[in-house]
């Protein structure tokens, strides 16, 4: 924005320059009218009353043209109708123009020369000592030029500032601020862009307002139905139909699994909740998740500035996929260190493997595999969940073809700070999966 008011006060000035320059080229070039031929004809004739004739003797026109050269201040000559020199006071003038008829000005090097014609037909060229005058116009001109460059500057900085301060509302509501809004100056054209700004705004946060209502609401209604059921499930006499009843168990625990992750995803979309930033040691976090699946775990500690309990969902999300297509068999994770305050860790479990066509639309909400869609486990948002987690933290989650067989999950991660989110959740403001963050490996 600070190039914007830039350009409109250079392109102020510009105009002021310009209109400065053909106004002078416009005084230099166009012909006098005819009021100042009048005036200058007029001289002439004055002049000629005053000077010596032609029939008298040289040296009292010299003296003549002196004392008017003295009282004037400036260079005198008397020309003859031939243009030959009869006399001269001061430094030498440029000689007349062959073609000039009346009198006039001459734009001449030096200064602007006047040319009067006598009635006698003789010429009179002068040529005032304030040879300056056009440094004097130019200065005049440029205090005139920095006197309105100085009284415009507040002007146009004025709109400007409205505007940075607009562009400053719309990134905080772009980075979730839904209260977000511009104060209304004046009643111009910012005035209007700012009233519809705070109009959009408003109506933004009510509808997202009512969505999470709406979406807290019906996951507390549907979790309370679910409690009923596990209760009565609980408590159902007889051992009749083992296979049924653990069956429904399983379904209950999928559902509310999938409530929990809806509302997480819900959360990180909307901003909502404050993110509990703290020293995390990726690698002693791994071990405690990968106890409860008995994942290998190696690598080297790796500190970071990071929410603990979203990199554990992350992890656990991965941990449990490896598990849930790898029929048990157990994944590896490793943690690298590569920079202060970058990490990077990697889940590799011993799959079927992922297709290369499928390998980042496995990370889109509800999506799985063709072959996994029928009789599978889970509803398709913990990858989803790990690729928002991993770039709410400054990174990405790609997958690649494990050597052997398998999949492997790469996840690169930095340290964060208030700042460092709120930037990268306006980056992401109109996708959720756009890409952003370290670049990965290409395998």
């Amino acid at each position: 924005m600070r190039r914007l008011y830039l350009k409109i006060y250079a392109a102020f000035i510009g105009i002021l320059l310009l209109f400065g320059v053909l106004l002078t080229v416009a005084w230099w070039l166009l012909a006098m009218d005819n009021q100042e031929n009048r005036t200058l004809e007029g001289m002439g004739v004055v002049l000629g009353e005053v000077l010596p004739s032609a029939t008298k003797p040289t040296m009292t026109l010299q003296t003549k043209v002196e004392e008017l050269a003295a009282l004037f201040r400036a260079d005198l000559s008397v020309l003859a109708p031939d243009g030959a020199v009869l006399a001269e006071s001061g430094e030498a003038l440029p000689p007349l123009p062959a073609d000039q008829r009346h009198s006039g000005w001459l734009r001449v090097t030096g200064g602007p020369v006047i040319a009067l014609l006598l009635p006698d037909h003789r010429w009179v060229l002068a040529r005032s000592h304030h040879r300056h005058r056009g440094l004097g116009l130019l200065l005049g001109l440029s205090l005139l030029l920095v006197v309105i460059a100085a009284g415009s500057y507040p002007v146009v900085r004025r709109v400007t500032r409205r505007l940075e301060r607009l562009q400053a509302q719309v990134e905080a509501l772009g980075a979730g601020e839904l209260t977000a809004r511009v104060k209304v100056e004046g009643n111009d054209e910012v005035a209007e862009l700012a009233r519809s700004f705070n109009r959009t705004a408003e109506r933004i946060e009510r509808l997202v307002g009512a969505q999470k209502s709406v979406l807290a609401n019906v996951s507390h209604e549907l979790r309370t139905p679910l409690a009923r059921m596990r209760m009565t499930l609980e408590l159902l006499p007889g051992e009749e139909r083992p296979e049924l009843r653990h069956r429904l168990a399983k379904d209950i625990a999928e559902l509310d699994e999938l409530i929990g992750e809806l509302l997480l995803a819900s959360q990180l979309e909307a901003r909502e909740g404050a993110v509990h930033i703290e020293e995390v040691d990726l690698l002693a976090l791994a071990a405690e998740e990968a106890a409860g699946t008995n994942a290998d775990v190696s690598g080297e500690p790796a500190r970071l500035q990071a929410d603990a309990r979203l990199l554990r969902r992350l992890l656990r999300n991965l941990l449990q996929n490896a598990k849930r297509h790898a029929d048990g068999a157990p994944a590896e994770v490793t943690v690298e260190r590569l920079a202060e305050g970058v990490a990077r860790m990697i889940v590799a479990d011993r799959g079927p493997g992922v297709p290369e066509s499928e390998r980042e639309r496995i990370f889109e909400p509800f999506y799985r595999l063709p072959e996994s869609r029928r009789g599978s486990e889970g509803a398709g948002l913990g990858l989803a969940l790990v690729r928002q987690i991993a770039r709410m933290h400054g990174g990405d989650a790609r997958c690649f073809a494990r050597a052997g067989g398998g999949s492997s999950f790469v996840v690169d991660l930095r340290s964060i700070d208030q700042t460092s989110l709120r930037q990268v959740w306006y980056s992401h403001s109109n996708s959720r999966f756009a890409s952003s963050g370290p670049q990965l490996p290409a395998g």
